[in-house]
């Protein structure tokens, strides 16, 4: 999001804040896709791991396959602030001012505790992203970050999960057939309506960007610009597939135009003359024959009797 430039991305997890404020067992607990949406956006050169490790030995494997570092930090006898905390903190604000190449820094908790440190990391233009599950995430943190992403564990179960399928195996196969049967339709329309769904920050942006705009707007410029508005914007959260689905969905409602120039798409506004940039064409590499050089045409001599 901040150009062509390959980022130096730093990861610090806060893994028991991931872990004990959403129920999810340790073990279980699979960081693959968000490091792979990591990786999308640069180069992970520092993974690093805080807690109290005898309490998640079933953690560790998981951990180290995906290359992450664990610091063990012992549970302290006082009460009172978290010690891995603590810990994270200053090891990111060493690496903030130690490694000058690294631009982008991860903090994955949704511990509203970790404010003061995004807001000390972009004073030093630095690009902060929070990583966290969503039911367990500070509104305070999420507004502090540049970007967030949310863990989607997937297949993982929590406890609580185990617990109602338990008791959903002893309902009567009668009556979840009849359920199942009542809500089918229901859930077909639902589906509908978000794959049509159109964020309204998505609106707004849009039509604030395009009105200020003396030229066609580049797609990533919009989706920055929502991002910085709302840093946990997700057009997968509306059924989409893709920002530029999204924009495809706000031109079928005549809310802005898509032009493609060669491979490139650009937004412009609904009305108005407004175009795209053309396509620069290539140069062209056949030889251009050299004109061949005039030749003077050669004098006429007058022929002079000899003298008798």
């Amino acid at each position: 999001m901040e150009g062509s430039r390959e980022r130096r991305i730093a990861l610090f997890i806060d893994f028991e804040n991931l872990v004990t404020k959403t129920g999810i067992e340790s073990g279980e607990f699979d960081l693959q896709q968000t490091i792979d949406r990591l990786l999308e956006r640069g180069k992970v050169v520092f993974r690093r791991a805080y807690c109290d490790w005898t309490r998640f030995r079933d953690a560790k494997e998981n951990l180290h396959r995906l290359g992450v570092e664990l610091v063990d930090v012992p549970a302290s006898t006082r009460a009172g602030k978290n010690a891995a905390d603590m810990r994270l903190t200053i090891d990111a604000l060493e690496l903030c001012y130690a490694r000058e190449h690294i631009d982008t820094f991860v903090i994955a908790s949704g511990d509203s505790d970790f404010v003061p440190l995004a807001n000390k990391l972009r004073e030093n233009d630095k690009v902060v992203i929070g990583v966290a599950v969503k039911e367990a995430t500070s509104p305070h943190f999420v507004n502090a970050c540049d970007e967030f992403i949310y863990v989607r564990p997937g297949k993982q179960k929590s406890r609580a999960s185990k617990a109602d399928g338990k008791d959903k195996d002893r309902k009567d196969e009668r009556g979840k057939s009849g359920a199942a049967k009542a809500t089918k339709g229901a859930g077909k329309e639902k589906g509908k309506e978000r794959e049509h769904a159109i964020p309204r920050i998505a609106e707004d942006v849009a039509e604030s960007l395009l009105s200020q705009a003396t030229g066609a707007v580049n797609p990533s410029a919009l989706k920055e610009a929502i991002v910085r508005k709302r840093p946990d914007f997700d057009e997968g959260e509306y059924g989409f597939s893709s920002f530029l689905k999204l924009l495809s969905a706000m031109e079928e409602a005549g809310l802005l135009r898509l032009q493609q120039t060669g491979r490139q798409w650009y937004v412009l506004p609904a009305e108005g003359h407004v175009e795209a940039p053309a396509a620069k064409a290539r140069p062209s590499r056949k030889k251009v024959a050299e004109p061949e050089p005039e030749v003077e045409p050669e004098e006429e001599w007058e022929e002079i009797p000899d003298p008798e």
